[in-house]
């Protein structure tokens, strides 16, 4: 009998719907984007003081929360997605589509809102999304989106917020 691997209790977890965002995808701050050289910085215990501990999770620590769980995704007025860690615009509702994935998902950031790393966690390896204003885990970038830049910004619910208005 062969033992399950983290990625593979987590893939369970999540087809169970348990855990949480907490429990699903979680990894080290150091894995979604040092907290070094960002324009906003403050130490773990303030952003823990800061965040509720299911943004803390996504946006600190790298975590994902389930699909299908975040109100955002069926967001269809006009106006600007943020970051819920500093309030950084980050994506304008005119480059959200539905991709069917059960998170928000856009074709383009707006300039300058976000940083890319590499995220070779569960052995793989895909390119991590976060805020360039305070290095929070968005989520990750796929080269399967729409025209016309043809990438897919697949982001948790739970970093953003939204602002209704001109987009």
């Amino acid at each position: 009998m062969t033992r399950p691997t983290r990625r593979l209790v987590t893939i369970g977890l999540a087809a169970a719907g348990l855990g949480g965002a907490a429990a699903l995808g979680r990894r080290d701050a150091a894995a979604a984007a040092p907290d070094s050289g960002f324009p906003v910085r403050l130490s773990d215990a303030e952003w823990r003081r800061r965040l509720p501990p299911e943004r803390y999770a996504i946006l600190r620590k790298a975590g994902t929360e389930r699909a299908g769980t975040s109100p955002l995704d069926g967001e269809k007025r006009a106006g600007t997605f943020a970051c819920a860690g500093c309030d950084a615009p980050l994506f304008s509702s005119t480059t959200k589509f539905d991709s069917r994935t059960g998170w928000p998902s856009f074709f383009r950031p707006l300039p300058d809102a976000v940083g890319e790393t590499t995220d070779r966690s569960y052995g793989m390896s895909r390119t991590s999304v976060h805020c360039a204003r305070c290095g929070g885990h968005l989520g990750h970038v796929f080269r399967d989106g729409p025209p016309p830049t043809g990438l897919r910004y697949c982001m948790n619910g739970l970093a953003m917020t939204f602002r209704p208005g001109a987009a």
